[in-house]
């Protein structure tokens, strides 16, 4: 996966007063979370749009003045609610050697039958959460859609990686091609779908889902 690295201050006051100055210069308070103990520091707004602002998934590199450099992932971000500027950034530290979780993007390849024929593209997840040791976290989650006729679905187990292991159900959709009105249907196609619907309603039927959900999101981590 690849890195982006921020060069940041250490903070050693972190009261709102202090807060707020840093705000108004254009810098943005962090904590960064995993260590020995917290790591307040501070950075540059314009250093955090590679970060924020794209729908890539990346792994930071903390660079501090003092020389110390921390591996992080970003793990929650606070905005304005009237400006959008940022407010807050929380990190974690991660180390080589212990799984971490993050929400990867899905990126479809291909071009289905179904959607050829005339039917709609689905995707109900445009990142899905894994959970891996750093270096085996993807960039993107790849999707051939080719096999996809109209009705037809592809579930989370069928894209199952050695690399990574995905935190939901085994029964969660990643996409479908559904009918549309002007979709031209092939009697194979036709077959398919109605197939597809009998095993997908004897299958909802006896499907239980663990409680709380696969995807609980990862603990809080503290305000200032």
């Amino acid at each position: 996966m690849k890195s982006i690295t921020i060069n940041g201050s250490q903070r050693e006051s972190v009261g709102k007063t202090s807060t707020k100055a840093l705000r108004n210069a254009g810098q943005v308070p962090c904590v960064l979370y995993g260590g020995d103990k917290p790591l307040h520091f501070s950075a540059p707004e314009l250093a955090f749009s590679k970060l924020v602002y794209t729908a890539n998934a990346h792994t930071v590199v903390i660079a501090l003045d003092n020389g110390e450099k921390y591996d992080a992932v970003m793990q929650d971000i606070q905005f304005h609610p009237v400006t959008d500027r940022i407010l807050h950034i929380d990190f974690y530290q991660i180390h080589e050697n212990k799984e971490i979780t993050m929400e990867i993007p899905v990126k479809t390849v291909g071009v289905s039958k179904g959607v050829l024929n005339g039917g709609n593209l689905r995707m109900p997840y445009r990142k899905l959460r894994v959970k891996a040791i750093p270096s085996k976290l993807p960039d993107f989650i790849e999707v051939d859609i080719t096999p996809l006729k109209i009705g037809t679905k592809l579930y989370i187990n069928e894209i199952a990686n050695d690399d990574y292991k995905f935190m939901h159900p085994d029964n969660i959709v990643v996409c479908q091609v559904r009918r549309s009105r002007l979709a031209i249907v092939d009697a194979e196609d036709d077959e398919e779908e109605e197939g597809a619907e009998g095993v997908e309603g004897t299958a909802a039927e006896g499907t239980a889902t663990p409680e709380g959900g696969a995807d609980a999101p990862a603990a809080e981590a503290a305000q200032e």
